[in-house]
């Protein structure tokens, strides 16, 4: 793992993050303390948000509680799933630059699939929050407990990870011209063959051109079999957080960083 420490100030041209857990705890608002510390940032550095979410979870857990002006929002480049999409702040409103959906085939498929094979398993619970299947266009997201299940539940559901692994190696058996793998702490994600947040990076690399080399990432699961850990093969430089109160005083360090480096 390449770490944050060979970088200073004068190496890092965009800082990406992670969503759920990172920036914010998983489905819920960004903290208070959180948004003033990204809004200090984005006066600083480009900024690039990544999640398996769709855009309306960026909206509300993020922009919603997010007080920055067009300026530095014109900063912050946003990733809802994985990158299959890339949206840019245009003036005053949000442009999407690309999606990569898949078609409807494959999106039945994945649909019947992860539906099926959960509840082979016993897997597909009776009481949830919210929808269990989630059609997000260049996505299909499996959540076990529903879209807005509470963190103490998701988080007793399945600690070892044992259930998300049983159920995405059974799907992917099915889905061999698609990418099966496991989510947030609840969740199975299917995409194209290739999409995850190596994907992600590849593709903002591309569209700022801006080096993988020169992008600083901050996620909560670059353990290995974490949903952030593809990111360490492109030998970018990551930075391990537990929760968005690490993110936050990790983040405020960073400003004072490049304020120094300024002076």
């Amino acid at each position: 793992m390449t770490d944050e420490t060979q970088a200073d100030a004068t190496d890092v041209r965009l800082i990406a993050f992670d969503l759920d857990d990172t920036l914010a705890p998983s489905k819920s608002p960004m903290p208070e303390r959180m948004g003033r510390a990204l809004t200090a940032l984005l006066d600083e550095v480009p900024v690039c948000i990544i999640s398996g979410g769709h855009f309306g979870q960026f909206s509300d857990q993020v922009l919603a509680h997010l007080d920055a002006t067009d300026e530095q929002l014109s900063r912050l480049h946003l990733m809802p799933t994985c990158g299959t999409r890339y949206l840019r702040h245009e003036g005053a409103t949000w442009e999407q630059v690309y999606n990569h959906d898949l078609t409807d085939d494959e999106r039945s498929r994945a649909l019947a699939a992860v539906e099926g094979e959960a509840r082979r398993l016993g897997l597909w619970e009776e009481q949830t929050w919210g929808d269990i299947l989630e059609d997000r266009g260049s996505q299909i997201t499996f959540s076990a407990l529903g879209q807005e299940a509470p963190l103490d539940a998701k988080k007793a559901w399945d600690p070892t990870g044992e259930k998300k692994g049983r159920l995405r190696d059974a799907v992917a058996e099915l889905l061999p011209d698609l990418e099966v793998r496991s989510g947030g702490s609840t969740s199975v994600d299917i995409t194209r063959k290739g999409v995850d947040k190596a994907y992600g990076m590849e593709r903002l690399s591309e569209q700022t051109g801006i080096a993988v080399s020169d992008i600083l990432f901050v996620g909560d699961r670059l353990d290995e079999g974490g949903n952030d850990y593809p990111v360490i093969r492109l030998g970018m430089p990551v930075h391990a957080v537990r929760d968005w109160e690490e993110t936050a005083d990790y983040v405020e360090g960073w400003v004072r960083r490049f304020a120094s480096a300024r002076a």
